[in-house]
């Protein structure tokens, strides 16, 4: 076994954040990703200022950060139009310390595979985990090209992870969270909008520029599972939200039938026992899936990568002391880079005090979301009603308490310095 050789299954976000935060660690890594090429699944992604502090460690947070679309007004509207809380982008900034930020998942795919050695990433190839290995032998992967050895297998192979599976056995696994959702990106209308969520009796929709000039729009309504409209998408958006306000019918005239994407919504209400075991380490999705309601399933992602590497450590020899390094900033000689000898990784410790890390903050951010889920998508006219009114009496008082939903979440700060950008 390589003595410092990582190996990421799955390539999505939170894996490829790994990847990275381990690369700047002076890991090996290699990334190995089931699908045929790397065009995500998906449309846009919002990440948080707890998200960009995370990508601050690996030195692209301002990289994300000049990608910043949001300006001005925006906030909850009721489907007739009127404005049920308003909120804009200066108080979300000055609350958590940094804007939202709303970029296609494509685009930040670009971002952190351009931080990553050629040859990382190999697609077209499924890994299968044979052995979980422990402090003393090696994890395995089956591949198409072999077995793979490897000091630390990280599992990012996303809501239906193999890896989970083969792991915690026992454990129920996801739940259909009885809604479904739409997402679709189209050009700017011709009339300006500010950014909003619409609640309706058992239906959202989202409206949200991107820094290209495009709009990212998305949709939820509870569903039974598995169902598809008869003719197209876009046809069953035009009969759910056809009537509501501006810009959401120009939006839809817009939409090409084949890029509106649809998928079922699922979470892991039941959390696991650990978020690790042997040599392997799970993130994101295949750890904590949650419901979209918060907007946080791949800022958490990226937030387990980053604490991941922190308690992975550098590899043996190759840290780096200055700014950097940033997974181990240490030192008050800032600017200086020379190499210094790295503790010994000892998996059960380092994966344990992850699992310790994430595992009580992920669970609690699964439930919330499964709560701020569930008030979205009340569809009893009385209750409909009594959520447009509190909602609207809430927001009298200000944006901070619309924001306040949000505290403990998107101010979250890791456990280790901030790099240079790269």
């Amino acid at each position: 076994m390589e003595q410092h050789h990582a190996v990421v299954v799955g390539a999505g976000v939170g894996g490829l954040t790994a990847a990275v935060a381990l690369h700047r660690g002076g890991w090996r890594v290699t990334v190995l990703e089931r699908a045929a090429d790397l065009a995500p699944v998906g449309a846009g992604i919002g990440l948080a200022p707890n998200a960009q502090r995370a990508l601050d460690v690996i030195g692209l947070g301002d990289r994300v950060r000049a990608l910043a679309a949001w300006q001005g007004d925006g906030g909850m509207r009721a489907p007739d139009g009127r404005w049920l809380a308003r909120t804009n982008a200066k108080a979300a900034a000055e609350r958590f310390g940094g804007p939202l930020v709303l970029l296609h998942r494509a685009t930040l795919v670009d971002i952190l595979t351009s931080a990553l050695p050629d040859g990382a990433v190999r697609t077209g190839a499924a890994a299968t985990l044979v052995d979980p290995g422990d402090d003393h032998r090696p994890a395995r992967l089956a591949t198409p090209g072999g077995e793979i050895e490897a000091a630390l297998v990280v599992a990012a192979d996303g809501i239906r992870s193999v890896t989970r599976h083969a792991l915690f056995p026992g454990h129920p696994g996801p739940r259909y969270a009885g809604c479904t959702t739409w997402r679709v990106v189209v050009p700017a209308p011709e009339r300006p909008f500010a950014p909003h969520e619409t609640w309706g009796a058992g239906r959202l929709w989202g409206t949200q520029p991107l820094k290209d000039g495009r709009v990212y729009a998305y949709a939820m309504a509870s569903a039974p599972a598995g169902g598809r409209a008869p003719d197209d998408e876009k046809a069953e958006l035009l009969r759910l939200f056809g009537d509501w306000h501006h810009p959401v019918p120009e939006i839809l005239a817009a939409a090409d039938p084949a890029q509106v994407l649809r998928h079922d919504v699922h979470h892991l209400p039941d959390p696991l026992p650990a978020f690790h075991r042997g040599r392997v380490a799970l993130l994101g999705d295949a750890a904590h899936a949650m419901m979209p309601s918060l907007g946080q399933g791949g800022n958490q992602a990226i937030e387990d990568a980053v604490v991941l590497a922190h308690h992975v450590g550098p590899a043996a020899g190759t840290h780096d002391i200055g700014p950097a390094a940033g997974l181990h900033d240490i030192g008050p000689d800032v600017g200086a880079h020379r190499t210094a000898p790295a503790p010994d990784f000892v998996p059960s410790r380092a994966l344990a005090a992850y699992t310790a890390d994430r595992l009580p903050r992920t669970t609690a951010i699964v439930r919330k979301a499964a709560r701020t889920g569930a008030v979205t998508l009340l569809a009893a006219r009385p209750a409909v009603a009594l959520r447009a009114t509190l909602v609207s009496a809430v927001s009298r008082f200000g944006p901070g308490l619309v924001l306040r939903g949000f505290d403990g979440i998107a101010d979250w700060r890791p456990p280790v310095a901030p790099a240079r950008s790269a």
